[in-house]
């Protein structure tokens, strides 16, 4: 499950942000999921209702990729995506912590996941993201991703909302 990506209400900001390839068991990638996960537990309590699992192995160079991106070397915000099928791939663990939303950074993971895709031979992206995320939604679409049915493990339309796009396409 996806987070809200962009709040107006936060300033532009002077930062400035590199986005690069990380080990999701640094300890960058864990503080950064913890946050996410929190989040996640406060928007959506109920049981069964959040999708928190990654696996390492499914992140491994040529199979997808986990990035963290830093502003003025810290860590504020993360993203992952991996493999599915042979030309499809899933976005999973987008977070940026609150006091860089608003800012372009979670635009800026998108594109560096989308850019791993097109690397690896990805030609349609899915995501699952939720209906109490309205912001998530709307960088999503922004970024040229549209609705599409439930899929996988995300089958409850009270917490799921699913999205793809065909990269392939759409450079």
């Amino acid at each position: 499950m996806t987070l809200p990506l962009s709040q107006a209400s936060n300033p532009p900001s002077n930062s400035t942000v590199e986005i690069r390839r990380a080990d999701i068991l640094s300890p960058a990638a864990q503080h950064l999921i913890r946050c996410l996960n929190s989040e996640l537990e406060s928007r959506y309590p109920e049981e069964g209702a959040n999708f928190f699992r990654l696996e390492p192995d499914e992140v491994r160079e040529g199979h997808g990729g986990f990035f963290i991106a830093y502003a003025d070397g810290h860590p504020v915000a993360c993203g992952a995506i991996r493999r599915i099928e042979s030309a499809e791939a899933e976005i999973k663990r987008m977070y940026v912590a609150p006091s860089h939303r608003g800012q372009g950074v979670g635009g800026k993971i998108l594109a560096k996941l989308e850019a791993e895709a097109l690397r690896l031979g990805i030609r349609r992206i899915v995501l699952e993201t939720g209906p109490r995320q309205p912001e998530a939604i709307a960088i999503y679409k922004r970024a040229g991703f549209f609705e599409i049915p439930l899929f996988g493990e995300y089958v409850d339309p009270r917490y799921s909302l699913c999205m793809a796009k065909n990269v392939a396409s759409a450079r």
